[in-house]
Formats: structure tokens, sequence, C-alpha cells
């Protein structure tokens, strides 16, 4: 099972640890164009301050943002699973889990970035701000910058099991999945019950319990049908939509009516 999760907005401070170092994070097939993003990040964060706060779309008080962008390549770096956080982040609380669920979280979860196209939650990184729908001067929109890289690598790293996508409409335009890997993918979504409207933090939240959920009775369901059911065994209240044809995914919708 692969897990695609969206990163969150406000990151951990970086820490005291090692620098990154790129070569290390999962994923080999991302380097060319994570180093094509980082470079011209580090460039425009170090040069025109007011120029960097308008591309990647900060308010005064995110001044500091820009900074820290510039020292990317020095700054300590510490697991992508400290480092995002956010009530999706804080209702999975990877810290709490017991040992067997923190490695199936290492093998199985996967976050977008628009700086390093997807990481591990193991992978260690700096605290940044790169959000998917920035425009940088040089490469243009992230979201087409990642597609052709991620073709070609997330088909792989999927392997020939469910995808379980829970990211944000910026960051799944960044990979589609395709052809037989569409068939075995479950694009989430959670709704308000009694208005059955998308509500941020109901939504946010509850993949977050989802995801925890899954790790923590261990279970592995081999494609959208078996999750349906996994689900309900777990408690969710989950209406399904199977495609229609070949090459769509599966649409899962989770209703919940408040978060304790």
């Amino acid at each position: 099972m692969l897990v695609l999760l969206p990163p969150s907005e406000g990151k951990a401070p970086s820490g005291r640890g090692a620098p990154l170092k790129p070569e290390s994070l999962s994923l080999p097939g991302l380097a060319a164009a994570r180093e094509a993003v980082l470079t011209e990040l580090v460039e425009l964060c170090a040069g025109d301050e007011e120029k960097a706060r308008e591309v990647l779309g900060l308010s005064e008080g995110l001044r500091g943002e820009v900074a820290k962008n510039a020292e990317l390549r020095t700054a300590g770096a510490r697991p992508a699973g400290e480092i995002y956080t956010g009530v999706l982040y804080d209702a999975l609380g990877l810290s709490s889990l017991d040992a067997a669920a923190k490695r199936r979280a290492a093998r199985s979860l996967l976050v977008f970035s628009g700086l390093w196209g997807a990481v591990r939650v193991t992978d260690r990184i700096p605290s940044y701000r790169c959000s998917m729908g920035v425009k940088l001067p040089g490469l243009g929109a992230l979201g087409a910058h990642w597609r052709t890289p991620m073709a070609s690598v997330l088909p792989e790293a999927a392997g020939d099991g469910l995808v379980l996508d829970l990211r944000s409409a910026a960051y799944a335009a960044a990979w589609k999945p395709k052809c037989e890997v569409a068939g075995r993918t479950a694009a989430v979504r959670v709704l308000h019950a009694p208005t059955r409207k998308v509500v941020s933090h109901f939504n946010k939240a509850t993949k977050g319990r989802i995801v925890r959920s899954l790790l923590t009775a261990g279970a592995v369901p081999k494609g959208p049908a078996e999750l349906v059911e996994v689900l309900r065994e777990l408690g969710y209240v989950v209406e399904a939509q199977a495609p229609a044809k070949s090459g769509q995914s599966w649409s899962l919708d989770v209703l919940v009516d408040e978060i304790h």
C-alpha cells in the first residue's frame, strides 16, 4: 500500500541536525528535478527579498520564511515526519505510533512537496516554504515541472498494491495515476455529513485519523474495494464509487459528523 499525503504549509524548525544530503532522499529518479527547484529557490530567496515574497505568496508576517529558504543547503535536517505539522499530521501522530506501525509508515507514506517532489517520512529535510502552487521565474509552475519526472518514478513506487490518495488538488496535479495503476487507486474526500460539503478541518483531521487507523491495525488492503471494507470495519462511514471505465481511479467519500 502506498499512501499519498499533502505536506503542511507550516513546518517545524529545522533544528541543529546535519544539513541536507540530497543524494540520500528516496525516489532518486526525482533528483535532477529536485536540484533544479532547490537551486532556483535558494538563489531567489538569497537575492531580492520582496520579489521572493511575492513569488512565494507570503504575507508580511511570513517574511522570515524567505531567509529560511536562502539557507536550505546549510540548515539542519530532520525526518520529514517531524518537519510536517498541522491538523493532518497532528491527527496522524507519527511520533506516538508503536514500533511496528512506524515501520509501516516508513514503507507506505509518501508526502508530496513543491520543493522535493515527494519524500518518505524518514527522509531528512530542512524546514522550508514552497507550495506546489508556486510559479518560479525560471522553472515556471511547479505542478507542471514535476509531472514528467513523477510520471516515470511514481508508478514504480506504487508497486502492485493499493494507492490511497489523500492529496489536495494542487498536489494531485503533479501526478495523476493512469492505466492499471489508476484502477487500484482510491482518492478520498471527507465530507461533513449534515451538509455534504468538504470542510477543511474535518477533511485534514479525518485523513490523518484514517492513516493512523490503518497503520495501527496493520491493515494492508489489496485494492480499493477491500479498503472500503477495512475502513468500515474500523468504524468509518464510507460511500464508494467504482470507476466507470478502465484508467480511472475509485472515488471514496468518508462522512463525518464531528471530530473528537
